[in-house]
């Protein structure tokens, strides 16, 4: 057997030196019929040839890959209204004694997200809301 450790066989007897590339022989460099000469692609440069584990995961596993997105943070979403008739009207949903606490949580929701869809409260909207808070009256 020879001395050159890179020649060695590894094996269970044998020490735990890795057997040499089966691509370049252990010389670390290959070369092509136009003379150029590069590292061995299956070696990596090294003479030994690599363990084969079967399955070679591929993910990216640097931290850069795991931070998020460079995207400027959503805004969060409007809680209540912003107009003028908008905040009139959800005061009045709020001072409102005839309906419980989730209806009032409901209608002022609903009074943000028409303002969102339309721009402003319109007054058929309003008259609707109105006639949800306002007591009955019997004549």
């Amino acid at each position: 057997m020879n001395d050159d450790p890179t020649q060695r066989r590894s094996g269970p007897n044998q020490g735990g030196l890795a057997e040499t590339c089966g691509v370049c022989g252990g010389d670390r460099r290959i070369g092509n019929s136009f003379g150029l000469t590069t590292t061995c692609p299956s070696c990596h440069g090294s003479g030994k040839r690599l363990e084969n584990v079967g399955f070679h995961d591929v993910t990216k596993t640097k931290a850069s890959h795991h931070r998020g997105p460079n995207t400027a943070q959503v805004i969060a979403k409007v809680q209540g209204p912003t107009t003028h008739e908008g905040t009139k009207l959800a005061a009045e949903v709020q001072a409102s004694k005839s309906v419980t606490a989730e209806v009032k949580e409901r209608l002022i929701r609903e009074i943000a997200e028409h303002e969102g869809t339309h721009g402003t409260c319109t007054q058929t909207f309003i008259k609707k809301v109105l006639k949800q808070v306002r007591p009955r009256t019997t004549t």
